[in-house]
């Protein structure tokens, strides 16, 4: 006979946190959102792998490139670069995450001499950064020519055919630094001339980076930024079941600092195999996640298979129908609880702490705070991220209002069929995602500060200052469909607003 669960499968939306006591610790700015990202023996030693913030970005094509990844772990976070495409191409991104300097960046707004005034303002739509490079064959690295910025053209005064070349600011007339300039040197060169950006040219005259004015205040800002020995950003990579005994060499040499399984269900042979690999191959060195899991036996079989973290979730995230094309998965509240308790008696049994995320179901800001309180260590978004100026997709304008493009990746876009692995030469047969939309929301670092300071003023609400303090001391209540309709405006006929200037 079937296994029935007691109790109906729960969403974060069912529940809200009651308050706690208060005291005179519980303000945002002394509360810590650092977290294990790996498992370790808590007592007897550190974890090897913390991230400051309990952030990580979905292993996706619309969310994780390198752009997303440096961006993330300026802000503490982690991206795990996504794995549908090329092994080479994904560990050239890994590459570059790594190879990424502070403060350097490498402009993604570029323009040949012949282009127009048309083309200008279709980048500037598409990137919105003003600061764009003119180089010679219209590339990043190409050799620089002038730059164009906002004061250089006047759309009300110049047609769209203009040429680039007649109203940028040509080369002789910028001031530029060597390839071997510091950061420090670079800020100090921008303050004394009293620019806005500076870019970086090695001896062929060809553009390395540029160093923008902005930034020298928004690195002060970061504080928790996410960074190896070296000082590099921190990034993971995705793999999946299939070509595993190429792939993951190529991303370790690439620099990756952790990795994961990318698969809608966990609980298989397959990633028992590809665990065992990388621990024949590389021992503990190679840090390694899996899932997805829902229950308490899907954590325990990827725990003795040797995993290092363990995600959680199917079918909760936005663009996933695999509950409605398949009927499996579990609602997001229930999964986490559950495997939160197989994850402490594990801990209880053996010593040793193995972290868990939560993947999906994560509509609200206030939803982050409900997973970590209900025993996840850190939260992987998709929809979240894909919203921001750093997700891979074009900001487009649809009925009037600028979106991005956001698909899953067992869309008929992505036929990322290996996520979707069951064995066997058959491919991806029928679609377990959508291709959509999401609204624009600008800038990852505005969103993210705004969002972990409400989780942060929620923790303070409940008596807690750390993620641990919250799960010890959290106390949660299921609501009923008329509690969940008296939570928001209700019963008053909303005005409308005008700003006054």
């Amino acid at each position: 006979m079937a296994i029935y669960f007691n109790e109906p499968s729960h969403t974060f939306s069912e529940y809200l946190l009651v308050p706690g006591y208060t005291d005179e610790r519980c303000i945002p700015q002394n509360v810590s959102l650092k977290t294990p990202l790996v498992k370790y023996r808590p007592g007897e030693e550190e974890c090897s792998l913390s991230l400051n913030i309990p952030l990580v970005s979905a292993i996706m094509q619309s969310v994780s490139n390198d752009t997303m990844a440096i961006a993330l772990a300026k802000e503490g976070g982690i991206s795990f670069i996504y794995g549908n495409q090329s092994i080479e191409e994904e560990a050239a991104m890994v590459a570059r995450v790594k190879g990424y300097k502070a403060g350097f960046v490498v402009s993604d707004s570029n323009l040949k001499p012949d282009d127009t005034l048309a083309d200008v303002l279709k980048l500037f739509e598409e990137k919105g950064h003003s600061t764009m490079a003119v180089t010679e064959d219209g590339s990043a690295n190409g050799k620089l020519l002038g730059i164009v910025t906002s004061r250089d053209y006047r759309v009300s005064r110049m047609t769209g055919n203009e040429p680039v070349s007649s109203f940028m600011t040509p080369l002789e007339r910028l001031v530029t630094a060597p390839e071997d300039t510091t950061l420090k040197m670079a800020n100090d060169i921008i303050w004394e001339h009293k620019l806005n950006s500076l870019p970086i040219v090695d001896k062929m005259g060809n553009l390395k980076y540029f160093v923008f004015r902005k930034d020298y205040s928004q690195h002060k800002e970061n504080p928790d930024e996410l960074l190896d020995k070296n000082k590099s950003y921190v990034v993971g990579a995705g793999i999946n079941t299939r070509d595993y005994e190429k792939r993951v060499p190529a991303l370790v040499e690439a620099g990756a600092d952790v990795l994961c399984i990318d698969s809608s269900e966990g609980y298989t042979v397959w990633q028992k195999k590809t665990i065992e690999f990388i621990r024949e191959k590389y021992g503990d060195s190679v840090k390694v996640g899996a899932g997805n899991v829902v229950d308490s036996e899907g954590f325990r079989f990827l725990a003795e298979a040797g995993a290092d973290f363990i995600k959680i979730g199917i079918g909760g995230g936005s663009i996933c129908i695999t509950r409605e094309t398949k009927g499996i998965g579990r609602g997001q509240a229930s999964a986490v609880i559950d495997v939160a308790a197989a994850r402490d008696e594990y801990f209880k049994e053996t010593g040793i702490y193995i972290p868990i995320c939560s993947d999906g179901g994560i509509v609200h800001d206030y939803h982050m705070t409900l997973a970590l309180a209900m025993g996840a260590d850190f939260l992987m978004l998709g929809r979240y991220f894909a919203r921001f100026d750093e997700s891979p997709t074009p900001k487009t304008m649809i009925n009037g209002q600028y979106v991005k493009e956001y698909w899953g990746e067992g869309s008929n876009r992505a036929r990322n069929w290996q996520r979707y692995d069951l064995g066997g030469k058959a491919g991806l047969n029928f679609e377990e995602g959508v291709d959509s939309y999401v609204t624009y929301a600008g800038p990852l670092h505005d969103n993210v500060e705004r969002s972990l300071y409400k989780v942060k003023s929620t923790m303070c609400n409940c008596g807690a200052i750390t993620i641990p303090e919250l799960q010890q001391k959290a106390k949660l209540t299921l609501v009923s469909a008329t509690s969940i309709v008296e939570g928001g405006y209700h019963d008053v006929m909303l005005r409308s607003t005008t700003t006054v200037k």
